[in-house]
């Protein structure tokens, strides 16, 4: 049943990956308003990030650079904070599985823990952990990434083209919402990167 609601309250909002109605350059303000748990960040460097897939292979978020990457982390023993947010973007996974961004989304869970969790449609979701370093260490990294200085646990968006968006907070934000965001994602054009981007891209 509350599958279906979400359905029904994602048709009412207009939910498709070519939607005349999003809200394209101002949606991190839209969002900023929305929600509060969510905080706006446009940020090309990242923390280096090596990671290890489930299968014991590399995983490199720059293979998936035209999608858009749902990163979260499960370090040992964060408990139910961590499992609670967990809980929220498989709920968050299965709305937009339901919806043509099936494909342009991925979510990635950082963390052992999740390693035998059944509530992950395995098509578009990877568990991984760092290849150097541990779970927690690279959730510091990226948390220092915020200016909201909480050590809530985080979920951090990318968009297509590697682009740090945004930041969910906590286990508490709004299901729906963050599938407008991401949908508004799919819709909105990558910003151009600057000179000094294109430089570096170069040597990479």
């Amino acid at each position: 049943m509350r599958l279906l609601t979400l359905v029904a309250a994602l048709l009412i909002a207009g939910i498709a990956p070519v939607d005349a109605h999003h809200p394209g350059e101002r949606l991190d303000e839209v969002m900023a308003k929305k929600e509060p748990g969510f905080e706006p960040t446009d940020l090309r460097r990242l923390p280096p990030l090596a990671l290890t897939g489930a299968e014991g292979a590399s995983l490199n978020l720059v293979d998936f650079a035209n999608r858009i990457v749902v990163l979260s982390f499960a370090p040992e023993g964060c408990g139910a904070p961590c499992a609670n947010q967990q809980a929220l973007l498989q709920g968050v996974q299965e709305a937009v599985n339901i919806t043509p961004m099936r494909d342009m989304v991925l979510f990635v869970t950082m963390g052992r823990e999740a390693a035998d969790d059944p509530g992950w449609q395995a098509g578009n979701w990877r568990r991984a952990t760092p290849t150097d370093g541990t779970v927690a260490e690279t959730a510091r990294a990226f948390a220092a990434l915020s200016a909201h200085g909480t050590d809530a646990p985080m979920v951090h968006i990318l968009d297509q083209g590697g682009r740090h968006a945004g930041i969910f907070h906590g286990p508490g934000f709004g299901r729906i919402n963050t599938v407008l965001y991401i949908n508004g994602l799919t819709n909105a054009r990558p910003p151009e990167p600057g000179l000094l981007d294109r430089l570096l891209g170069a040597f990479r």
